[in-house]
């Protein structure tokens, strides 16, 4: 039997996520990092300082910590959530595995849930009305702000976070009659697309939108070069804008109470942890750009948007909008259909 050398929860998962860099896309590692903060927490509550010392009785204690909601604040969590947390677990005990952190075979000691039906798809989303409430209050108090334009650009486009990220300034048409955004796969320069070069395409956006990204450029973008001698269109003080980066700025503005909102969920603001920017995911009612996306699925589909127009948008198949995107009730699809099909 190998024996153990000891190594610290934090220092494990810093290992690991470093071995994925360049393997993993960045949008794909900002998830894996994000599903494994949970069990360092778990670590941290159960004084567990040594991953030596993980047994399968921890393991399913971990799955049931998880399981109701702990490490995010959160009620407790849909199967499929559990399901993707515990997968990127598993995958985590690997690595530790193979560099005897953990013995081996522990990972099989976490098994996944069964997830069956429509049990694997996500129900959140980004409410259309709610959508354009938080981007008149951006326009009102942080006009052409990072964050303004962020959402304004996943709302309109209904692109992946990734996507967003990844554009240049050269990417960006906005003085023309026909203003848009050229979204290019550079998977060299740290900047891919999930469907790589079939993910390539030329989006079209509105002269209001133009006008913002215009206003943003000339006024608010803060100046930035990245190594590849790229300009980013969306920066920090310290350069590109990452995932991770524009995932807590849409969690923070898609709280109720930050744009004046009551909050729904009748919590004390001067104790909600949700209200500082670090925490601002265990907000229940927080989106994800994932959220934005079916939003704006949602939205074409209420205004009848053909759907191969919008599968050419978004880069997705039909099936896949069906299934992961579009948030129309039944009873609300059927009244669209009535209008075609007045004996149904």
């Amino acid at each position: 039997m190998t024996d153990l050398e000891p190594l610290e929860p934090a220092r494990g998962v810093e290992m690991y996520l470093d071995g994925k860099e360049g393997e993993l896309a960045d949008a794909t590692l900002d998830c894996q990092a994000y599903r494994l903060e949970a069990f360092l927490d778990w670590c941290d509550e159960e004084g567990i300082e040594n991953l030596n010392d993980l047994t399968g009785r921890d393991l399913y204690a971990y799955r049931i910590w998880r399981k109701e909601g702990h490490g995010e604040g959160r009620d407790e969590i849909a199967l499929v959530t559990l399901r993707g947390q515990l997968a990127s677990l598993r995958a985590f005990l690997r690595f530790a595995a193979e560099i005897d952190a953990v013995p081996e075979g522990l990972r099989e000691k976490l098994p996944l849930p069964s997830v069956s039906g429509g049990e694997d798809v996500s129900e959140t989303t980004l409410d259309p009305e709610r959508a354009e409430a938080i981007l008149d209050y951006l326009s009102r108090y942080e006009y052409a702000s990072r964050r303004h334009v962020m959402l304004l650009l996943l709302w309109h486009t209904g692109a992946r976070a990734g996507a967003i990220r990844g554009l240049n300034l050269c990417d960006v048409e906005v003085d023309t009659d026909e203003p848009g955004l050229d979204v290019v796969h550079r998977p060299a320069e740290d900047c891919p697309l999930k469907n790589d070069e079939g993910g390539e395409r030329w989006i079209a956006i509105t002269e209001s939108v133009a006008r913002v990204l215009r206003d943003y450029i000339e006024e608010r973008r803060n100046e930035s070069v990245d190594e590849y001698g790229r300009e980013p269109l969306l920066t920090t003080s310290v350069g590109r804008a990452s995932v991770s980066t524009l995932r807590d700025n849409l969690y923070c503005v898609t709280r109720p109470c930050w744009h004046g909102e009551g909050c729904p969920h009748d919590r004390d603001p001067e104790e909600c942890e949700a209200t500082a920017y670090k925490r601002a995911s265990t907000c229940p009612s927080s989106r994800s750009p994932h959220d934005v996306r079916s939003g704006r699925v949602t939205a074409y589909a209420r205004e009848e948007v053909p759907r191969r127009v919008v599968s050419d948008r978004l880069n997705a198949s039909e099936e896949i909008l069906d299934k992961h995107y579009d948030r129309r009730s039944k009873r609300e699809r059927a009244n669209q259909r009535r209008d075609y099909l007045p004996n149904e």
